[in-house]
């Protein structure tokens, strides 16, 4: 059962007095145990559109720590709904790390593919949907028409006045949802985890293809740290901090260089002061104990 609508919860720092900033955290991590954040907001309305098609089966794709397979997989168990994930890497298994072997106890089929066979099924799905026939398709990350829609209703839940919403950038499903729903009202940056600049292209072409032709946003693409999953000493001291001072835990892949990036933002004066910033948490927590495995436990 998810807790809607999320919390709100306003943060207290002697930075954000210093620099005159209100800020909020949209606390979406507290969604659902196991479909958490952005992704359960993803999955709701593709779930109904299972139901209204009458199929009982759904086949996605990932990689080895996709919290979208995670979620796919808890959402499929839930609604008594096969689920399929093609997973990127031939070379693992459903006991490869705590991600695949929790989608794995909830049911969910493998297919492992080479990196060069996953981008070519992800650069065209209708092989992956012709082999699957009778099965509803779910892209990458989850990011569809339906998913978009429903991280609209993110922006709609918030019942206060801000001026700039934040939120992490992977698919830019939940981006371009919140973009959407803000209809130029507010100010909406996306810090993007990958590296190099082809993101801007890349949201600028997914706003394109979903018809949404607002313009009042920023894409930040210099807090990626190395690129996707790659970490170093300042994050991994940041994201402990923050757990120990807010007691708010955030994932090295999405949220922790989102909530880095507006930290730093705000100790530099990127913003101006007497503003209310919302953050948006898109959970992700899951991929912790995965990290914590390759790391040696080193986030708290």
């Amino acid at each position: 059962m998810a807790i809607l609508p999320t919390p709100l919860q306003k943060i207290s720092h002697p930075l954000l007095v210093e620099k005159a900033i209100t800020l909020y955290i949209k606390r979406d991590d507290l969604i659902h145990p196991e479909m958490m954040g952005n992704k359960w907001r993803k999955l709701k309305y593709n779930l109904a559109a299972i139901r209204d098609q009458g199929l009982n089966s759904l086949v996605t794709m990932g990689g080895a720590y996709s919290n979208h397979i995670a979620a796919t997989a808890a959402a499929a168990q839930e609604n008594n709904l096969k689920a399929t994930g093609i997973i990127r890497g031939e070379e693992l298994n459903k006991e490869s790390n705590p991600t695949l072997k929790f989608a794995s106890e909830k049911g969910m089929n493998f297919e492992f593919v080479d990196r060069t066979a996953f981008r070519k099924l992800r650069e065209h799905p209708h092989r992956l949907i012709d082999k699957y026939p009778g099965h509803y398709f779910l892209p990458e990350g989850g990011t569809n028409d339906l998913a978009i829609k429903g991280c609209e209703e993110i922006v709609k839940e918030i019942d206060i006045e801000f001026d700039v919403f934040v939120t992490p950038i992977g698919t830019g499903g939940t981006f371009a949802g919140v973009l959407k729903a803000a209809e130029n009202r507010k100010k909406i940056i996306g810090v993007s985890s990958l590296k190099g600049d082809f993101i801007h292209n890349e949201i600028q072409d997914l706003l394109k293809k979903h018809q949404i032709d607002y313009t009042n946003y920023q894409i930040i693409d210099n807090y990626h740290f190395g690129g996707y999953g790659k970490t170093n000493p300042v994050l991994i001291d940041f994201i402990n901090e923050f757990k120990e001072k807010l007691n708010i835990s955030l994932d090295p892949i999405y949220t922790g260089k989102a909530f880095f990036a507006v930290w730093d933002m705000i100790k530099s004066n990127k913003f101006e002061k007497n503003l209310k910033i919302v953050i948006l948490h898109t959970g992700g927590l899951q991929g912790i104990e995965g990290f914590n495995r390759k790391n040696e436990n080193i986030i708290q």
